[in-house]
């Protein structure tokens, strides 16, 4: 969608009136959890989506409720709304390589010219604004694990760099704007994170596993499964962005937010094959250009600063995670689709 959108119909007297939150991105695999959170606390929610990676079945159950919101409409365009606005999470650009990589000039123009807009509206609205930042920005790190004040070891001129870099570029503007223009500004720089809602053909380590181990398919590992990951459970992730939604005002620097349990991909395999009962066996492929080799959040500033820590165990969150993918599968099959 090219033209500019409009939220309209929002006036309330401001001593009556319910908390109003913008969600970009909110019919995603993140958005959409964040959506129905925010909703159950008595937010008012306005989903924003251009569905490139969206899903409506994500926010399908939301849709009814009065105080949900949806509008179809690409953060590359500016955004206006009628009446207040408390709070922004900007949670627009696909994660999953397969897509901004389909696409890398308009993944980094959703990232800058994104963030852009969203912050304008933030400054002419007086809004608390939140930028989904990724572990990403690290690039390939050459220390572990990684604390925020590492500024990276980031390739520009890679497949992967147009997320990488726009996703720094967006913190940078984020930071100006707060210098320039006093946005209230909160940063998240978020850590894998996996669990119902996500894309079976995402590309993410996670999915892909769990969907070829359910259809017995081989296993795809990339090197010799040795890079590490650190696994966040979405419930947790959603926790962490709404504690740092609320934090003071002072708090206006990048958080890592994630799970700082380590483990080996191959690991990951192994923990799948045994809680699907695959017997698919594992198929090697060469490493990807700048595939991290290791990614492990420090999350010290977010229990300081926080109070928040993870809870969900990789076994309890797969478990859901693996109970969704089922699910998807079977409705695709009693509906005579062949996999996606």
């Amino acid at each position: 969608m090219k033209s500019t959108a409009r939220v309209v119909g929002l006036d309330r007297r401001a001593e009556t009136r319910q908390k109003t939150v913008l969600i970009t991105g909110g019919a995603g695999f993140l958005g959409s959890h964040l959506c129905q959170r925010l909703l159950a606390e008595g937010a008012k929610i306005l989903c924003v989506d251009n569905l490139l990676s969206g899903r409506v079945t994500n926010i399908s159950a939301l849709m009814q409720h009065p105080d949900f919101s949806f509008w179809e409409h690409d953060v590359v365009d500016p955004l206006h709304i009628d009446g207040p606005l408390d709070e922004i999470y900007n949670m627009a650009c696909a994660a999953s390589p397969p897509r901004y990589q389909a696409d890398p000039i308009h993944t980094f123009k959703t990232s800058a010219l994104g963030a852009i807009n969203l912050l304008d509206l933030a400054r002419e609205k007086g809004a608390r604004i939140l930028q989904a930042s990724t572990s990403e920005v690290y690039g390939d790190p050459n220390i572990s694990p990684q604390s925020e004040d590492y500024f990276g070891n980031v390739n520009t001129f890679g497949p992967r760099s147009c997320y990488d870099e726009g996703k720094r570029s967006a913190e940078t503007l984020f930071h100006d704007y707060a210098e320039r223009h006093g946005v209230d500004i909160k940063i998240a720089r978020i850590f894998n994170t996996y669990g119902p809602n996500m894309r079976a053909s995402d590309g993410r380590v996670v999915s892909n596993f769990v969907i070829q181990a359910l259809k017995g398919k081989p296993i795809t590992v990339y090197g010799k499964g040795e890079q590490t990951r650190s696994f966040c459970f979405v419930d947790d992730l959603v926790d962490g962005l709404i504690r740092l939604m609320a934090a003071p005002a002072e708090v206006n620097f990048p958080i890592n937010i994630g799970n700082p349990v380590e483990f080996t991909v191959r690991e990951l395999a192994e923990i799948v094959l045994e809680k699907t009962g695959s017997r698919s066996a594992l198929q090697f492929h060469p490493l990807p250009q700048d595939d991290p080799l290791q990614r492990r959040p420090d999350i010290t500033r977010a229990e300081a600063l926080l109070g928040w820590h993870p809870h969900v165990s990789l076994e309890k969150g797969l478990q859901q995670t693996i109970a969704y993918f089922q699910s998807e599968l079977e409705r695709k099959s009693a509906r005579g689709a062949v996999g996606r």
